[in-house]
């Protein structure tokens, strides 16, 4: 079945495209800030006159216009950061995967757990129509005094536990499919799910390597190794703080100038007379910083250990669910085989039952019983070779084959 883009993954894929914003602006702090700037003033009262460079009790009128420029040409920060911001866009990508595999284990179980319900309604419904049409036939035999009448009342008391159980069983069916639908986050019941016809396949359970291959290639696992190298590049970058820094800074400037009341030159004339221009670098070592940067850089030291237990558990838990579902595919497919083994004789005793029944050795009630049974070994037949086939699509899940 095609997998629906659920919610969890949607947020998953938004994650990716911060971490590419992060990484954009991460490069963007190697390039220069520049500013531009225009001011208008007035000056009233004792001022400096800009033609006698005297100071007089004037009014003035004065404009400036600028552009500046601050480049950070050397810090280490900056290039760290970049390559934490890829790091952490990688480990988005994991998640993301994580998120996907998530989504279609919880797909595969509810979809398995559907199947089975609708299974044994199916089966429940076999069995009371079979009762329906034993009851009629039985009512007849009666009649001709072929049967007793408790044959009758055998069958209609338990006819009545049935039904009580095709209510249970409708209800779980109904539940079970809105629970698909609510992991494929569909929200309207406008699909039918059918079990495909699946072959049953061995899996190479007996690799000495089979755990760890499969560890190896699990998002999970692949994500916190990520995270790891996150924390291993942020003690880097806390580590930067004892680094100095250069810095280049360019201005260019000009301004305009008049005594109000009084001529004065053009203003683009002034403009061009009055350009200036500076450029200057700075270098800043740091000396002492409250020790900042060192408690900065050992919180960056336990965060890497602490990563490293992260991924302690993720392997404990995943070595766990693969080991589960190991266990859980090869008790299934050992049941699949002795229920597939003994179906043939199970049909032959339940076609022997019926024709002691059809001939009168049998009574109805005991005949009531052996077709439930063989309906209920149908069933488990059914149920048993469900559960083989999700073991394996589980399996193929962790073997990132879907």
């Amino acid at each position: 079945m095609p997998l629906q883009i659920t919610p969890l993954i949607k947020q998953s894929t938004v994650n990716i495209r911060k971490n590419e914003r992060e990484i954009s602006a991460a490069k963007g702090m190697l390039l220069p800030s520049v500013n531009a700037g225009v001011s208008h003033n007035y000056g009233f009262g004792s001022s400096i006159n800009q033609n006698t460079n005297q100071r007089e009790a004037i009014n003035t009128q004065y404009d400036q216009i600028y552009v500046q420029a601050n480049w950070e040409l050397v810090n280490w920060k900056n290039y760290l950061t970049i390559s934490l911001s890829k790091i952490n866009k990688e480990s988005s990508v994991y998640k993301m995967k994580l998120a996907q595999n998530e989504v279609k284990m919880n797909v595969i179980m509810m979809f398995f757990t559907y199947q089975n319900s609708k299974s044994w309604l199916e089966v429940l419904q076999t069995q009371i129509s079979g009762i329906e049409d034993q009851i009629k036939r039985t009512e007849k035999e009666v009649e001709i005094g072929n049967r007793p009448k408790s044959d009758v009342y055998d069958i209609k008391a338990n006819l009545g536990t049935m039904q009580e159980q095709l209510v249970s069983a409708k209800n779980l069916r109904d539940l079970s499919k809105i629970n698909l639908l609510n992991a494929l986050a569909i929200t309207k019941d406008t699909l039918d799910f059918i079990m495909p016809e699946e072959h049953l396949i061995d899996s190479n359970f007996n690799d000495s390597n089979f755990v760890q291959n499969l560890l190896e290639k699990n998002p999970a696992y692949q994500a916190v190794l990520k995270q790891i190298q996150a924390q291993q590049k942020n003690v880097d970058i806390a580590r930067s703080g004892y680094l100095p820094t250069l810095n280049g800074a360019y201005t260019w400037s000009s301004f305009y100038n008049k005594i109000l009341g009084q001529p004065a030159a053009d203003f683009s004339e002034q403009i061009k007379l009055n350009k200036n221009q500076q450029l200057s670098f700075g270098l800043n070592i740091p000396v002492f910083n409250k020790l900042q940067v060192k408690n900065n850089v050992e919180i960056a030291k336990l965060n890497v250990i602490n990563s490293n237990y992260d991924k302690d558990i993720i392997i404990n838990d995943l070595t766990k669910s693969i080991n589960s579902i190991k266990a859980q595919f090869l008790n299934a497919q050992e049941k699949y085989n002795l229920l597939e083994a003994n179906f043939e004789n199970q049909k032959l005793s339940f076609q022997k039952s019926e024709e002691k029944y059809k001939e009168g050795l049998m009574d109805a009630y005991t005949f009531f019983l052996v077709r439930n049974n063989w309906l209920q070994a149908n069933y488990n037949l059914i149920n048993s070779k469900n559960d083989v086939v999700q073991q394996t699509e589980l399996l193929r899940v962790l073997e990132n084959e879907l």
